[in-house]
């Protein structure tokens, strides 16, 4: 499988300055989502596959690449993706609004992602199982268990736990529930779940955030004093800039709360280009420690810390000058990750597949543990965010 430095002759225009300088290439980002979509259709026909999972399950990893393939049919008009998305939720929601395989009671975050694709779905179809089922999930919200100071746990079997990952997870779905349905209310609560995390897990020396919190500091991860997960893993900080990002498309210009968003976007924008590998403009699986054996410039980070760039740029929140660290991480992601497989479609390799704290066998977020977990191509967590970033890259020109 050969690494597709090559993309750019397939991608790309290719043109000649006037002034006989050495030939440029200009990456397409469009045409590259638009070959990852069709690549993650050909490879997973059912979409409630795409995570390699032997049974239908109602799952983040699935609404994400739904929610990138409603991206892609918003900008090319090709139903192709827009009917992909949409085979997702009627596998699972019935006549009623009823989720298959979703229990409310087992208050998991990681759930509410999949709410987030079906606002299109309604929107373009009007079909009441899609406006039940997002009333649904938001319910969950409603009684959902929370530390002390009103923040989420990431799930009822992981107590008085905080992940970076669950603000992605839940705090995207809320905002965009209480835009939606006019319920300003809320965004008090999604900005405080922000607030909750960055305080307890930023640490301004490094300019990163903690994996995760626990605020009883029972956990055998967790740090007696801070109650702190002991590393910086890059894809819990990548789902937790997203996060940032697109919360920020909901919140209104005139919210108290906007600002605090913007500082905490600002802190993660800057501990996020500090630790960017320079020679390949990518990061690496545990972020501030690219020189120790093991490590390894990983996919899914890298995708969403480019997407989170990219907009976040584009859309003012940041400085500029993070679009040439957000374009350098493109083309280090397409000359270094993707690959070309040969029968028309395109793979994006080095993805870390599952990491996490706790649980059984026991994850104690430690160096070894990281770097060790499974490595594979094409993890829906990566090219979700590899279409996003792809979409997003050509916005700008």
């Amino acid at each position: 499988m050969k690494q597709l430095g090559i993309i750019f002759l397939l991608f790309a225009t290719v043109f000649q300055s006037r002034s006989a300088q050495p030939e440029k290439r200009t990456l397409n980002g469009l045409e590259l989502a638009v070959k990852m979509a069709d690549s993650e259709i050909k490879q997973f026909p059912d979409p409630w596959t795409v995570d390699y999972n032997p049974i239908p399950v109602w799952n983040y990893t699935q609404g994400l690449v739904a929610y990138a393939m409603l991206k892609v049919w918003q900008d090319n008009g090709n139903e192709t993706y827009f009917n992909y998305a949409k085979a997702y939720a009627d596998k699972f929601i019935n006549s009623d609004g009823l989720i298959s395989t979703y229990k409310v009671d087992d208050y998991n975050i990681d759930c509410l992602n999949s709410g987030k694709f079906l606002f299109d779905l309604y929107e373009k179809t009007k079909d009441e199982r899609y406006l039940n089922a997002i009333h649904l999930l938001r319910d969950q919200i409603k009684t959902h268990p929370r530390t002390s100071e009103g923040g989420f746990w990431h799930k009822k079997r992981y107590p008085n736990q905080m992940w970076l990952d669950g603000l992605y997870m839940g705090a995207a779905f809320y905002a965009q529930y209480a835009a939606v349905f006019n319920e300003p209310a809320l965004f008090d609560d999604v900005v405080n779940q922000f607030v909750i995390i960055h305080k307890h897990t930023y640490n301004p020396l490094t300019g990163l955030n903690y994996h995760g919190w626990d605020e009883s500091k029972q956990q055998k991860w967790a740090d007696p004093v801070t109650g702190c997960s002991p590393n910086y893993w890059g894809r819990a900080e990548g789902w937790y800039a997203m996060s940032l990002v697109d919360v920020l498309d909901f919140i209104p210009q005139n919210h108290a709360g906007r600002a605090k968003i913007l500082e905490i976007l600002n802190q993660v924008a800057s501990g996020i280009k500090k630790y960017q590998d320079q020679k390949s403009g990518l990061w690496y699986q545990v972020l501030d420690q690219g020189t120790r054996k093991g490590n390894y410039l990983e996919a899914t980070a890298s995708s969403m810390f480019t997407y989170a760039l990219l907009k976040a740029s584009r859309k003012g929140y940041i400085a500029n000058d993070y679009r040439a660290i957000a374009e350098k991480a493109y083309r280090g992601i397409v000359e270094n990750l993707i690959a070309d497989k040969g029968n028309g479609t395109i793979s994006l390799t080095k993805c870390c597949s599952v990491a996490g704290l706790g649980g059984n066998p026991y994850r104690d977020g430690s160096f070894e543990y990281y770097v060790k977990e499974p490595v594979r191509d094409n993890d829906p967590k990566g090219v979700g965010p590899f279409i996003l970033a792809s979409l997003e890259f050509n916005l700008y020109k």
